[in-house]
């Protein structure tokens, strides 16, 4: 306790937004989780850095998160503290020839619009996400056929040691929702993307596509954590999960969507517990009809 105090207000001293007993419902699109001992939300790089290596120092354990689009946390919170990259950090810079310079906080929904308004090409896929770019390179998001690793050039990340390492796209390992930075204790601060020269209406009308699909094919208008399982190969999660006859089935105040079977919604009051226990109902029953199991996409702290 008294490791948390000194480093509530040494991150004060910093500048950071800092918050205590952070509801994390509050911080994740599923509107589930318990209480973070602290919240911290950096301003700046150097900012992150100063935490980073003010809780190596105080020996608090440290969890980094972007906008909770794909988080699943405990009922009984996160012990330690939260790093939260957002819309503290997140400007957005055109380059020369198609290249895109932003924070890790940067939504990519601003992020696509942003390209959109530059004639620039390669983020429609990107648009309605409801994450940030530090978050989509992290587990390398993708939709309608575009995934991150095809824009993405090189990032920069501050390791546990307070040191700034730059990778370039080579170096990341990117594979379907998968990068090199799940393995490792880092923090992405920031990113260049390279895209193509392209017509600003085309572009739009490509971004209001993708948009009316998600509206009409995803439960938009409830709390998720957006797809929750990995596409087994040669098969679709959702209508593995649709084939079992689980669509509608529920546990407590979670639900397997009626509108997109590979997305589980949360109705009212779902805890985590409800969510754990559906997931693991529906990969048992999805195994006993098909033979295939299911993994999860999103990540549980």
């Amino acid at each position: 306790m008294e490791n948390l105090l000194a480093l509530s207000k040494l991150c004060e001293q910093f500048g950071c937004f800092v918050n205590a007993n952070a509801p994390m419902k509050n911080y994740t699109t599923f509107k589930i989780g318990g209480p973070a001992d602290l919240l911290i939300s950096p301003y700046s790089q150097e900012q992150v850095k100063k935490v980073i290596c003010a809780c190596r120092e105080l020996q608090v354990p440290l969890t980094v998160i972007g906008n909770g689009s794909n988080l699943l946390v405990s009922d009984s919170g996160i012990r330690g503290c939260v790093l939260k990259i957002g819309t503290n950090m997140s400007a957005i810079t055109l380059e020369e020839n198609g290249v895109i310079s932003c924070l890790a906080g940067a939504p990519l929904s601003a992020l696509s619009v942003f390209a959109m308004k530059n004639s620039l090409t390669g983020l429609e896929f990107a648009y309605g996400i409801p994450g940030t770019a530090g978050g989509a390179l992290f587990m390398n998001a993708g939709a309608y056929g575009g995934e991150f690793k095809d824009v993405i050039v090189s990032a920069d990340h501050i390791d546990s040691n307070g040191n700034i390492v730059t990778l370039q796209k080579n170096n990341m390992q990117l594979a379907y929702r998968s990068s090199v930075y799940s393995s490792m204790n880092s923090c992405i601060v920031s990113m260049k993307l390279q895209l193509s020269r392209g017509n600003s209406q085309d572009i739009k009308a490509k971004m209001d596509d993708f948009m009316s699909k998600r509206k009409s094919k995803q439960p938009l208008e409830y709390p998720s954590a957006g797809s929750v399982f990995k596409r087994p190969e040669g098969y679709f999660a959702g209508a593995l999960i649709e084939q079992a006859g689980l669509k509608g089935y529920s546990v407590g105040g979670a639900a397997v969507s009626e509108k997109h079977a590979g997305f589980i919604i949360n109705k009212g009051g779902a805890s985590c517990c409800d969510v754990e226990l559906l997931i693991s109902q529906i990969q048992q029953k999805v195994f006993e009809n098909s033979g295939v199991h299911l993994e999860c996409e999103i990540k549980k702290i």
